[in-house]
């Protein structure tokens, strides 16, 4: 579902160039078109979601340039020039990332509404601290919310992507 943009007579259209999972992109956003929105709705890549609309649920989340934004308040013109990972953009070569097989192994989603934004998120984490406690982790994805499994799964299937990643390391 799209939420209908704001459009005015005199609005201007700006040329954005950014990468998106590894592609190179040049598109043309109205000034107050969100990230969200032309990732999902204009280039189909449908696994962000729209939930809060307000930054607070982590179902948008993308990774620019590796750091996690809510692309649900992240206006698209504001990746000119840089780097975007959607959750189709993880896998490699056709194997899937190491987040990706935990959280098939561990059952670390259940309807699978916040799990690439999840994943992401803990992609974040993994790259900047191979090794975080349980207690980093969970203090780093308070902003990621699940309302099916509880999270002792997720944090399971991070957990041992963790270990994982830092064995292949």
């Amino acid at each position: 579902m799209s939420r209908p943009m704001l459009r005015h007579s005199d609005a201007q259209t700006i040329g954005v160039t950014f990468t998106l999972n590894g592609r190179l992109q040049d598109i043309d956003v109205e000034p107050n078109e969100l990230l969200l929105d032309v990732v999902r709705e204009r280039l189909g890549l449908t696994g962000v979601k729209r939930s809060c609309d307000v930054q607070v649920c982590g179902a948008c989340t993308l990774l620019v340039d590796g750091r996690p934004v809510s692309a649900c308040t992240t206006l698209a013109f504001e990746v000119r020039g840089r780097s975007v990972l959607t959750i189709e953009g993880l896998a490699e070569d056709g194997k899937l990332h190491p987040l990706q097989d935990a959280f098939i192994e561990h059952g670390g989603f259940q309807c699978g509404f916040c799990t690439p934004g999840m994943i992401l998120a803990a992609k974040a984490l993994l790259d900047e601290n191979p090794n975080p406690t349980e207690d980093e982790l969970k203090h780093f994805m308070h902003g990621n919310i699940c309302r099916c499994t509880g999270y002792k799964k997720i944090i399971e299937s991070i957990m041992a992507a963790a270990t994982l990643m830092r064995e292949r390391a």
